[in-house]
């Protein structure tokens, strides 16, 4: 079914996105996977490109679409090459951006925001813990108040460009007796004495993902880098995790629908018993269900883009978008791993990667009991 909340615009930003592809990371993913990161090079690229600064006002580099269609079209064409990709640009571009334009200070926007739409300030989100995992009100990472500096203590886990980044969004606990109320969000910045990482994490999937521990040990961070208002990071991590979960449910359906494309030519060229196994009626049920399936989902989807353009999209069906899509995700790819047979468990197959990186999309972005629990509560049970 055509889609139609795209425009010409859209689609020539589109062709624009996919040349950079072609030109820049297509050639490259192999020695990305190798390097389990994505190199600074092409983060300069693609801001070069104006694609970092998508939410980011001119006046600080970026382009200020102010249309989250644009952030769309940026996604699925990054998750149709992989997962990863989409994964490690989208933090920077889709999940860290809104709280840098919303929250900052003049100063903080003019340190931070040039550099972010350049490349060369590579950003991170810290939220998760070792013992908290979706819960974020949980989180023992503490920020004591020492004149003008803040000492941080503690650690986070599972951060999507940790290894690399040069500033991490930071949420720690600064008035432990006010619990989800007492939580604060601090720009840290590589090199802060007492920051430091740990190994790059060894992950099932999204090799080229560089996934690593933070560690803060008393790490003294000047009043200036707050983000937002002392004790109000928890409220402000709940107004953008609609968008977080939205971005993940763009990406979760483009890169399912684009192994499923190559799933199906794959059908047609490959023969069993005399004839291109996609024409067995079992599999071109199959097929059919799952082309459906995605449309279906997409049109959901679709429709929570635009009614976040429009600052409509609910927490709730924001969870809707982010767990349904998750599953559709990985029911597609696990028919399409079958349809290969053995070679959809070889490495060297696309399908069998796009696999293995599409588990993680049930569990990040608050895992999908989680959000079946935020829409069990909306239903008032």
């Amino acid at each position: 079914m055509k889609r139609r909340m795209f425009e010409a615009d859209h689609e020539a930003f589109r062709a624009s996105v996919r040349e950079f592809l072609h030109r820049h990371v297509h050639p490259r993913t192999d020695e990305f996977i190798e390097a389990a990161a994505i190199p600074r090079d092409m983060w300069i690229e693609a801001g070069k490109q104006g694609f970092l600064g998508l939410e980011i006002p001119e006046e600080y580099g970026g382009g200020e679409a102010r249309d989250y269609r644009y952030n769309t079209v940026l996604a699925e064409e990054l998750a149709k090459v992989t997962a990863a990709l989409s994964s490690c640009l989208g933090i920077h571009t889709d999940i860290v951006a809104p709280y840098l334009v919303d929250l900052t200070t003049e100063w903080q926007k003019r340190r931070w925001l040039p550099g972010f739409c350049s490349g060369e300030i590579v950003t991170a989100i810290g939220m998760t813990e070792p013992s908290g995992g979706s819960d974020l009100a949980a989180l023992r990472t503490t920020a004591v108040r020492d004149g003008d500096t803040w000492v941080l203590n503690g650690s986070k886990t599972f951060i999507t460009n940790g290894y690399s980044a040069d500033l991490v969004v930071v949420a720690a606990r600064t008035s432990p007796a006010k619990k989800a109320h007492g939580i604060t969000l601090f720009g840290v910045e590589s090199g802060m004495e007492g920051f430091t990482r740990g190994r790059k994490l060894d992950k099932v999937g999204q090799t080229e993902s560089d996934t690593a521990e933070l560690f803060f040990d008393n790490v003294r961070v000047p009043h200036a880098h707050v983000i937002g208002e002392v004790d109000q990071g928890f409220a402000h991590m709940m107004e953008r995790l609609p968008q977080e979960r939205l971005g993940a449910a763009v990406s979760n359906l483009a890169h399912a629908a684009q192994i499923l494309t190559e799933t199906i030519e794959y059908t047609k060229q490959r023969k069993a018993f005399g004839q291109a196994i996609g024409s067995f009626q079992y599999n071109k049920f199959l097929l059919a269900e799952l082309v459906t399936q995605l449309e279906v989902a997409q049109a959901f989807v679709d429709q929570a883009v635009m009614a976040h353009n429009e600052d409509e999209l609910t927490a709730v069906d924001a969870a809707k978008a982010k767990w349904w899509s998750a599953q559709v995700q990985n029911d597609v790819l696990d028919a399409c791993v079958q349809l290969h047979g053995g070679y959809g468990f070889m490495n060297e197959y696309r399908v069998a990667r796009a696999w293995r990186d599409a588990r993680v999309t049930k569990i990040w972005a608050g895992s999908n009991e989680i959000m079946k629990e935020l829409i069990g509560r909306d239903l008032g049970l």
